[in-house]
């Protein structure tokens, strides 16, 4: 029995679990990544970089939750709050995962696009860090090093073993 494939868009890239566990784990590696961020160098290009990646690898449940009635609600907050307190809020970023239009966010999200996407995201946030550390001669150990590394770690893994299935 041959199977025929009418466009690249009806291969099945990695199963529902193989999703699921890139979905669910690179979004909370994603928002621990975002998260150390803020506490230490707080680089933008680095922030830009991870809601990228989040938008990529969002879960879908969470993502259709986002782009419904309540993340319309959360976006309005968030830009009257940015009227006020611009340096708190950074609005910019989430109005990007309610405003992307529905057939870019669906094609996006439901290909191998996000998989090699998240690749290359997760290669340049590795170039970004070693070179906010001062290149990997000066590199000091902390706490904070171990822990956003081990977070850049997670997330290559967890790609590479979605684009592998």
């Amino acid at each position: 029995m041959e199977m025929k494939v009418n466009s690249f868009s009806d291969l099945d890239f990695g199963s529902t679990g193989a999703r699921s566990a890139f979905q669910w784990g690179g979004t909370i590696f994603a928002l621990f990544l975002l998260l150390m961020n803020r506490m230490g160098q707080r680089s933008h290009m680095l922030t830009n970089l991870l809601v990228l990646f989040l938008l990529a690898s969002f879960p879908t449940v969470l993502f259709k939750i986002v782009r419904g009635q309540f993340g319309c609600w959360v976006a309005f907050l968030a830009v009257a709050l940015h009227l006020f307190f611009p340096d708190t809020f950074p609005v910019s970023r989430f109005i990007l995962f309610v405003i992307t239009p529905d057939w870019l966010a669906d094609r996006f999200r439901d290909d191998i696009v996000p998989g090699i996407l998240c690749l290359v995201i997760t290669i340049l946030v590795t170039l970004l860090e070693i070179r906010g550390v001062g290149g990997l001669e000066n590199c000091e150990c902390s706490c904070y090093c171990f822990s956003y590394w081990f977070g850049i770690a997670c997330l290559v893994c967890i790609t590479i073993s979605y684009l592998a299935t």
